[in-house]
Formats: C-alpha cells, sequence, structure tokens
C-alpha cells in the first residue's frame, strides 16, 4: 500500500466517510478492540461498509483483530461479511462474529485463529521491526503447524506460524505481517493527536498497533468520544502519542461496550459496594461454576474464562470471597470482579488494568495459580477442544495461552448437550429429566485447543467439571472421581461417554451445597483450607 501523507496537527479531525476513502483495496487493516464492543472503533467500521457499499470499494482487505469483535448480530466485524469486502481475517476467534465464521466454512473468506496472547504480542514485534513471537504457546495444538497452522479455511495457504528448533528445543513462530492501516479507539483526543483512555474498559495493545503502522509507512485512524485543546491532556494519561496519530474521528455516541453505554466502574472511577453483583439463576450452569468456585485458594491469581467458567466470577461475589484471590482476564483485568455475560473483558474494583500484551505475558510466563476455562469437546486423551466443531468456528481466544501458562486447569461444561432437561434439587443433587442428544466425550475431538498429554508432561493439575460428575487427568489418562446424588453412575456418565473411562475406587458424591439454592459459606471453607495448609 501506498503511504498517505498525514494530516497536519491542527486538522487532524476528518469526518468518518472521508476517513473510509483512505483505505485502499488490498489494504492490510489492524482493528483496535475486543469482544463485546470493548475499545471498538465502530464508527469507523461503519463508515468502512458505508463506502463498500455504495462503491464497491473498498474491496480484498485483509483484516486482523487480536480478538474477536462484534455482538453476534450485525455489529463489529460482522459488518464487512462480505467476500468480495473481506478477503481474510486473522484474530483470535470468530466467536463473537457469526456470519464470518460462515463466510469461513464455506471457504469464502481466508480465517486463520491465532492464540490471543501472540496477536496481542505481535503487535509489539511488528512495532520493533522484529520478525515474530517465538514462544512455545500452541505446541502440539492445532496452532502448531504439524496440525492446522491455525488455519479454519481451505484457502488460508499462507503459513503464518513455523515450527523451529532452538538448542534441541522446539518453539513455534508467529510471524509479524505489515500493517497498512491501523483503527484504534480512545476516549479523548486533544489539537495534536494525543489520546487518553481515561472511559474506556480496555486498553489492549493501541500504542504498538499504531506504532506498528507507522514503521510500515501506514496510517492510523483513531476514533474518540471527544476532543481537548492541545496540551491540556494529563500527562501520565496519555497512552498514544499524537506523532503516530494521524486523522481522528468524532463520535460523541461512543458506546463503552455493545451492551454498556458507559459504567464508571468498568472505567475505574469508582468501586461497587458489596453484594451489588446479581446473583445468578440456580441452574446448571451455576452447579458448575459453584463446582469450579470451590478450587478457589486464598491468596490465589486465577484467569476466569469466557463461557461456563464466567459464572465463577459472580459465585465469587455472592460467597464474598473476590477479595480473597486475584481474579484476572485475558483483556488486562487484575483483581476485583471480571465482568460476567457479554461484557466479559471488563471489570469492576480491580487494581490494575493493564496492556493487554502484558497480561499475556505474565500468564505465558507461569504466573497463573488456576485457570478457568470451558470446554466444548473433551476425549479419552483429556484432549481439549474450543475452537472448532460441529458448522462453528469458534477460535481459541486466550485459551491456548492460558492453558498451557497455568499450574492447575479446571475446564467446565455440561456432559451432554442439545435437549439436556436437569435441575438441581433441595436435597442435594441432581435431577435427570432427559439427556442431551449430544455427546461432547468423544475418542476424538474435532480440534485440539489443549493437549493433555502435553500438560502432563509439564506437570500441570487437570480437573474436568461437569453438571453430573468431575473428572481428572493423571498419567494413565482421564478418571471420574466425583458423582452427584440422584445420578446413575452406567446411565448417565459411563453411557454417555464415547470412550472407555476409569471409575476412581474412592468416588465420592459431589458437595451438596452446590445443588442447594442458598449460599455455601464458601469463605469458611476457604479459610478452613488455609488454616489446614500453615
Amino acid at each position: 500500500m501506498t503511504s498517505v501523507q498525514s494530516a497536519t496537527a491542527v486538522n487532524k479531525i476528518i469526518e468518518p466517510a472521508a476517513a473510509a476513502e483512505l483505505i485502499q483495496d488490498n489494504a492490510r487493516l489492524y482493528i483496535g478492540g475486543s469482544g463485546g464492543g470493548h475499545g471498538v472503533p465502530e464508527r469507523m467500521l461503519r463508515a468502512i461498509r458505508e463506502r463498500f457499499d455504495a462503491s464497491g470499494s473498498p474491496k480484498s482487505l485483509m483484516v486482523t483483530a487480536t480478538v474477536s469483535i462484534g455482538d453476534w448480530d450485525k455489529a463489529g466485524l460482522n459488518l464487512f461479511d462480505d467476500p468480495t469486502l473481506l478477503k481474510r481475517i486473522v484474530a483470535s476467534g470468530l466467536n463473537n462474529t457469526p456470519s464470518l465464521s460462515t463466510l469461513a466454512m464455506q471457504d469464502k473468506i481466508e480465517a486463520y485463529t491465532l492464540p490471543q496472547g501472540a496477536l496481542a504480542q505481535l503487535t509489539r514485534e511488528a512495532a520493533a521491526g522484529r520478525p515474530g513471537v517465538l514462544t512455545k504457546v500452541g505446541l502440539h495444538t492445532f496452532a502448531d503447524p504439524r496440525q492446522q497452522g491455525c488455519r479454519q479455511s481451505p484457502s488460508s495457504t499462507e503459513d503464518l506460524v513455523e515450527l523451529v528448533d532452538i538448542k534441541g528445543e522446539e518453539y513455534l513462530l508467529y510471524k509479524t505481517t505489515p500493517i497498512d492501516v491501523a483503527i484504534i479507539r480512545a476516549s479523548v483526543a486533544d489539537e495534536h493527536g494525543n489520546l487518553t483512555l481515561e472511559d474506556e474498559a480496555y486498553i489492549g495493545e493501541n500504542y504498538s498497533v499504531a506504532a506498528a503502522a507507522k514503521r510500515n509507512g501506514g496510517i492510523v485512524i483513531a476514533q474518540v468520544q471527544r476532543t481537548a485543546a492541545a496540551h491540556s491532556l494529563p500527562q501520565r494519561e496519555v497512552r498514544v502519542p499524537g506523532f503516530l496519530v494521524d486523522y481522528v474521528v468524532i463520535d460523541p455516541d461512543q458506546k463503552q461496550t455493545y451492551e454498556t453505554q458507559f459504567s464508571a466502574a468498568y472505567a475505574g472511577k469508582l468501586r461497587v459496594p458489596s453484594g451489588s453483583t446479581k446473583p445468578l439463576k440456580m441452574d446448571l450452569r451455576k452447579v458448575i461454576a459453584r463446582r469450579g468456585a470451590m478450587e478457589l485458594r486464598n491468596g490465589a491469581t486465577v484467569n476466569i474464562g469466557f463461557g461456563v467458567s464466567n459464572g465463577i466470577t459472580v459465585i465469587a461475589a455472592e460467597e464474598d470471597v473476590y477479595k480473597q484471590v486475584t481474579m484476572t482476564s485475558e483483556q488486562g483485568i487484575v483483581g476485583g470482579m471480571p465482568a460476567p455475560g457479554k461484557d466479559a473483558g471488563a471489570g469492576v474494583n480491580y487494581d490494575m488494568l493493564v496492556p493487554q500484551p502484558d497480561q499475556f505475558d505474565f500468564y505465558d510466563g507461569g504466573g497463573l495459580d488456576v485457570a478457568f476455562l470451558s470446554f466444548a469437546e473433551v476425549d479419552a486423551n483429556g484432549n481439549v477442544n474450543v475452537s472448532r466443531f460441529g458448522d462453528r468456528i469458534i477460535g481459541p481466544g486466550g485459551f491456548v495461552n492460558i492453558s498451557q501458562g497455568a499450574r492447575k486447569i479446571v475446564f467446565s461444561g455440561t456432559l451432554t448437550t442439545g435437549g439436556l432437561q436437569a435441575a438441581p434439587n433441595s436435597e442435594g443433587g441432581l435431577s435427570i429429566d432427559r439427556d442431551g442428544d449430544i455427546e461432547k466425550w468423544v475418542p476424538k475431538v474435532e480440534q485440539i485447543t489443549f493437549n493433555g498429554q502435553f500438560a502432563r508432561s509439564r506437570g500441570q493439575e487437570v480437573l474436568y467439571i461437569t453438571e453430573r460428575a468431575v473428572f481428572t487427568l493423571d498419567d494413565e489418562g482421564l478418571i471420574l472421581i466425583e458423582i452427584a446424588d440422584g445420578v446413575d453412575l452406567k446411565k448417565h456418565v459411563l453411557d454417555r461417554i464415547g470412550f472407555n473411562i476409569r471409575v476412581a475406587d474412592n468416588l465420592r458424591k459431589m458437595d451438596a451445597r452446590i445443588f442447594r439454592d442458598q449460599p455455601m459459606s464458601l469463605a469458611q471453607d476457604l479459610a478452613t483450607i488455609e488454616g489446614e495448609t500453615k
């Protein structure tokens, strides 16, 4: 792409339509933001689509986003759901963008899903002119070029990941790619283009994305909610300097996330009182989250993943134990309570909000005591798939980084799906009226997002929690260690698993408290455990 001359300091502000006109056919775009609208330059994405609908340009865009960006419907990168407009998508997931997942399944676009941490860190490497991220993250998973090499469509033929040997040890090299146009978002821009993010729920990697684009001779477009006079912004709050910003687009209606117009708590401007979190309704998701929360330990640093595991955040608040652990999310939340539901990635009462690449440095370095992650499929080797199944491309998100870096991993999900009708009962057990039609415990997962044997070779502790049973992974494979009261071992567990599985000689009952609609006194449990370990 030919470099576009930056606007001068006095006229960096342009209309969204004019900014969209700067994007040429075949351009390589990097879009800032995360998941459900956190830090997403939505007005600019709409402007690009509006220009395309009116003129047929730009076309054949190659788009990269660290996190899947969309509202599961029409917003975010769902706006790019035309194979003439979009040639390639590279992201850590397509879960928020079902329209792009469909195009990839139909092989109408190239699609790659890289581990979220690798993508975040790649922005720094691109800014510094280095060839890529060298890491063990992704070895023996679908990211490994000996498997799929992160490819999710047949037309995705370029090698974005390479297996390398350094002094007899295997590593993966995730390769940097040039950025022609960086589109990022901030709260405020001054007249020189300096950007602050004080109202944002997410910092991301805005600085390094902008620096990488400028190094490549590209342009940086920043969407903001408002502007300020030159030199009026608090110096310590500037996250992207004006010399990296070419154009500023103003969207006064900019929302903090797709779900939330603005939360002062998400922005770190106030702390919400204890007890203000809405409790989860008493259903299977809560049962699973409660059993997962029992793996919390005082002083532990943990990651709370998306999906079923996300409920552990709410359970920790309900049981008033969230202050006794440091909960984190990959988007940068440290401490407090990561947000549940579609706002996941934000948080309240946090101690720190860090840039996303820094968070993954900590994860990759083995800093997590426990990671709470969801599963879609589990196989006989303890492998887990969350990235692709059936007619859906989900992608790994931060799953690969987190699951390979944590000392202990707790996977959560229902044992079956598709019509499952079951409910906890007041007797402290589970009543299954109708089992699911789809088995999730299969002889071989469709795509390996977590490699069980590799985890055991590295000494990781692995637990699999369902609504009716709990399993662990040892050197001989999976073993059933707990079962819910009211559940038939053969009919409801063994017969619903697509392979032979061992049953522990001392098979225990799942704790009755997790099935009863009343507090579990989890704080007392944590205090008892702490006392026993001293």
